[in-house]
């Protein structure tokens, strides 16, 4: 006696995650010009010979051999620096929801039909369809 095996398709749906869009957050740099006024002191002497500094000149008052004084003429060096600092932070928040969306396939049935040689009886309750 020998067997046959009948198949059928079934349809698995099932779910996976891919890529359905995305979100991009992208930080603009505006520049925004700043002026200011700022106090500096300068001294200022109303006299005498000017002498160009040189490089082992100490910045104090120093009597030279006549007799006379010289001093030096500073003036305040303006220093502007900038710095980082942090004003706000964008949150960006997702969700998922379920959507339901109808799914259609073709699905394949196999059906066993029995013929038989003249003269040989086939019991036809044998015959099955899925």
């Amino acid at each position: 006696m020998g067997d046959v095996v009948r198949h059928e398709e079934e349809l698995e749906v099932g779910a996976r995650e891919g890529v359905g869009g995305s979100v991009r957050a992208r930080k603009r740099v505006d520049v925004e010009p700043v002026s200011q006024l700022v106090d500096r002191e300068v001294e200022h002497f109303d006299e005498v010979e000017r002498v160009p500094v040189g490089g082992g000149d100490s910045g104090e008052v120093e009597t030279l051999p006549d007799g006379s004084v010289s001093i030096p003429i500073l003036e305040e060096e303006l220093v502007v620096s900038k710095r980082v600092v942090v004003r706000e932070r964008v949150i960006v928040r997702k969700r998922a929801e379920t959507q339901t969306h109808r799914v259609e396939a073709e699905l394949r049935k196999e059906r066993i039909e029995l013929d038989a040689d003249a003269g040989v009886e086939l019991d036809r309750s044998t015959e099955r369809e899925g």
